[in-house]
């Protein structure tokens, strides 16, 4: 293959498909930048609330916190190793010149929750001029403006400029992720949105309650009907404000024959109630619990927020992604957006040995399989598919008799191998700790 064949044609999203339009990386005349960046993520006015926030903020670190890599697998369809392509550079290490990987999953996942939907927009890439085919070497999430039957427009950060732009792009160009939870979340009479409704509402009761007016009625030992008498009201009604205004601890005085009437009174209602019971509906229908937003929770509950609300999230990520970013073709040639699982993330260390040990032992699951939970490549060890028991006879096999199980024994003092990894690996551990003693001049009577 030639210089010329091997040449890759960047292109950026803000260039209409056309690098001969790319405009210049200068800025315009009396740039003077932003305050904030213009690049993060913020939420609607009406989910920035303390509780909303919270439960988004949680979900998306959450949400983050699963690697998501662009990898090839075997025939079937096991992991053997992560591609060297440009998608996964901005898949593991830089999505684009703001942010790192993780910071990208979280706004992916905070633009979803906040607008129902996020399109992860490729904003440059390159095109192999000798095969055609496609390496995104940037991307970033943008919120969906307007659908359109085969393109839809997007708000989209342009870091050549520094400014937010509206531009209409194919629906294929991008990977469109609706929120898994739509229902719950973004539709208009879910629970989230009551809870919205229902915390607007209390914010009103709270100013009003919080203003500081007096809202009382005065009611005068005479009749109003007539302008002596309105301006006998308000003068009435001025010399009691001039003596709530005059004394220190707020007090007045008013006739024997007037009467008032507050009508800023503590009212029973049942708003706060009601904000409670939403805000419970709404943890038992995302997986939520008080246990789990206050990171205080068990490997059990975290087992169940993570398999009802976090994998859902991710893999609609990841179908979107592959559908869009890698397609049929290179699908079927074994390339994979795939995110890894991690099921011991939540299992103490101690425990981790055990567990592998008894699936192996009842012939569960083969080594393989283990190792692709780990994130590691199969082996290539003709026995690593095999779900048998190595330290149980299998069948065709002879099991060793009383005999030759005591020879096996006596060989162990001897210093001879079992022909079990595990005992001679605890046989050599122990030599080990002997000779150590016994250079230092200690026996293992003594030891005893």
């Amino acid at each position: 293959m030639g210089i010329t064949a091997r040449v890759k044609n960047a292109v950026n999203a803000f260039m209409s498909y056309n690098p001969l339009a790319a405009p210049g990386y200068g800025y315009a005349a009396g740039y003077g930048g932003y305050g904030a960046r213009p690049d993060k993520t913020r939420l609607r006015s009406s989910s920035e609330r303390s509780i909303l926030a919270s439960i988004y903020t949680r979900i998306a670190i959450d949400v983050a916190a699963v690697k998501i890599r662009h990898v090839r697998v075997d025939a079937k369809g096991r992991f053997q190793s992560e591609i060297d392509s440009e998608l996964n550079r901005c898949l593991t290490l830089e999505p684009n010149l703001d942010q790192a990987p993780r910071q990208s999953r979280q706004a992916w996942a905070l633009t979803m929750m906040d607008e129902g939907c996020v399109a992860i927009v490729p904003v440059d890439w390159e095109v192999d001029s000798n095969t055609g085919e496609v390496d995104i070497t940037s991307i970033r999430s943008a919120v969906i403006k307007r659908w359109l039957p085969r393109h839809v427009t997007v708000d989209l950060y342009n870091d050549r400029d520094g400014t937010r732009k509206e531009i209409t792009l194919p629906k294929g160009h991008m990977a469109i992720v609706e929120n898994p939870m739509y229902s719950v979340m973004n539709e208009p009479n879910s629970t989230h949105q009551r809870l919205i409704r229902k915390l607007n509402l209390l914010d009103v009761v709270d100013e009003a309650s919080s203003s500081g007016k007096l809202d009382m009625i005065i009611q005068l030992p005479f009749a109003i009907k007539g302008d002596v008498q309105q301006r006998r009201a308000n003068d009435r009604l001025q010399a009691v404000e001039e003596q709530l205004k005059g004394n220190a601890y707020g007090v007045a005085y008013i006739d024997s024959t007037e009467k008032i009437t507050q009508l800023n009174r503590p009212v029973e209602n049942n708003l706060l109630k009601q904000v409670e019971m939403l805000v419970k509906m709404l943890y038992d229908e995302m997986g939520l619990t008080n246990e789990i937003m206050a990171g205080t929770a068990d490997e059990k509950a975290m087992l169940n927020y993570f398999n009802r609300t976090v994998e859902p999230i991710v893999t609609a990520f990841i179908e979107a992604m592959q559908r869009s970013f890698i397609g049929a073709k290179r699908t079927k040639a074994g390339e994979r957006i795939q995110f890894h699982k991690e099921p011991f993330k939540l299992v103490p260390i101690t425990q981790l040995a055990d567990i592998v040990d008894k699936l192996r032992r009842n012939a569960i699951v083969s080594p393989n399989e283990v190792r692709d939970w780990l994130g590691l490549p199969p082996s290539d060890d003709p026995n690593a598919d095999s779900t048998a028991n190595s330290n149980m006879p299998q069948e065709g096999q002879i099991p060793p008799t009383s005999e030759a199980a005591s020879s096996e024994t006596s060989d162990t003092d001897t210093g001879t191998t079992t022909g079990d990894p595990v005992l001679d690996a605890l046989d050599e551990f122990d030599s080990v700790i002997t000779d150590s003693f016994k250079s230092l001049g200690v026996n293992e009577d003594d030891i005893a």
